[in-house]
């Protein structure tokens, strides 16, 4: 299709569905393209109507955009109201008959109108809906033009938001590593027995106030790892690694904690398991995480279990346990930062929510997917396939 020109004074604002060029109402031909207009039209008409609407050569629109044949005779003073409500009466007959007949063929038969006229309104009604799409065309481009400059405006405030949490949350976690390094210090101290000896029931205290400068050391940590991933992204360091002796080491670790809790931890592992090419640091610590989080989300008594599982040289890796579980739909929130599945002020369990944030990040850079099956009150498992040492690169 070519350009469309300019318009000539005096002209419409119906333009020619070839080129574009703007049109008098009575133009048989375009002036600029040199089309029939009028068989443009009946060829459109005789498309629509035979139930063909992607072989005309106008395209097809909403039918609201349409007006009637009638009515459009009748709003250009071509039938009067007494032969429309003739025809429409006549039409109806014939529909009872069980026969089909376009209303504008009956105004031709009762000759309320000339063929040549019925032929002009079809043309005429055709280019104007051509005008009106174009011009609906024109003002949708508009609007999405408008509400993408809106989305990349918030897409920039949203970005720069998040760098800026980001940073805080950085400034912020280091500017508490020197006063937990003076606690630590004054804790190896009174452990040491270097201010003199304790009581039993001060040795009581110490390990309330040893196990939670711990647990504090490790949420700064955690806020540290994350807000530097998030600016600066994660570096691996991969190579070949025995998985039993990692998932041993993580097995023993977690050991004391499921003790503690009185939960049953064991690992369930084949004689043969193919080393995988990880960075070893990272995804132990993604097992420690599931671990940690298995036995935190079990009552007593209950039971996590890690296994893991070969095939070929693809190693699967499932931690599953018999705990509070979560519905399966709101897996996504999982991995919000910040995030809670119970946000409530008197939530049970604790933590920032980074945890699996941390988790996601770690595999996702490994480029390795996470699979989550859960059931309120039946558990959850968190699986991951390890790649193999062989597609070290």
């Amino acid at each position: 299709m070519t350009e469309n020109p300019s318009k000539p004074p005096g002209h419409s604002s119906i333009v020619c569905p070839q080129c574009g060029y703007p049109l008098h109402e009575d133009d048989r031909i375009c002036p600029h393209c040199g089309i029939d207009l009028m068989m443009v039209a009946l060829l459109a008409e005789r498309s629509y109507l035979e139930g063909y609407p992607e072989a005309a050569p106008i395209a097809s629109a909403p039918q609201a955009l349409t007006p009637r044949i009638g009515e459009y005779l009748l709003d250009h003073g071509l039938i009067n109201k007494e032969q429309l409500d003739a025809a429409l009466e006549h039409q109806q007959k014939i529909s009872a008959q069980g026969q089909h007949c376009l209303l504008g063929q009956i105004l031709v038969d009762l000759g309320s109108v000339e063929p040549e006229t019925l032929d002009r309104a079809i043309g005429q009604q055709i280019l104007s809906l051509h005008a009106a799409l174009q011009e609906a065309n024109r003002s949708l481009e508009r609007r999405v033009a408008e509400r993408t400059a809106e989305l990349r405006q918030a897409l920039k405030r949203l970005t720069e938001l998040n760098r800026l949490k980001a940073n805080l949350i950085a400034n912020v976690s280091h500017e508490l590593r020197t006063p937990l390094a003076q606690i630590k210090g004054y804790i190896e101290l009174i452990g040491g027995g270097d201010l003199g000896p304790l009581t039993a029931e001060q040795e009581s205290g110490f390990d309330v106030l040893t196990r939670a400068c711990s647990r504090l050391e490790h949420l700064i940590e955690d806020l540290i790892e994350f807000s530097t991933a998030s600016r600066e992204g994660l570096v691996l360091k991969p190579q070949a690694v025995d998985l039993k002796t990692l998932i041993l080491e993580a097995i023993e670790q977690s050991q004391k904690k499921a003790d503690k809790s009185q939960i049953s931890l064991k690992a369930i592992l084949p004689e043969y398991l193919p080393k995988a090419y990880i960075d070893p640091d990272r995804i132990k610590w993604v097992l420690l995480q599931l671990i940690d989080n298995a036995i935190k989300f079990t009552p007593a008594e209950g039971h996590v279990t890690l296994e893991a599982i070969s095939s070929g040289e693809v190693s699967r890796i499932s931690v599953s346990d018999t705990g509070i579980g979560f519905p399966i739909d709101r897996t996504n929130e999982l991995f919000e930062p910040f995030h809670q599945l119970d946000g409530s002020s008197t939530r049970h369990y604790g933590g920032t929510g980074l945890g699996l944030a941390l988790v996601k990040l770690i595999l996702d850079t490994h480029g390795v997917e996470l699979h989550v099956e859960s059931e309120p009150g039946r558990g959850s498992t968190f699986s991951l396939s390890l790649p193999p040492a062989t597609g070290e690169s």
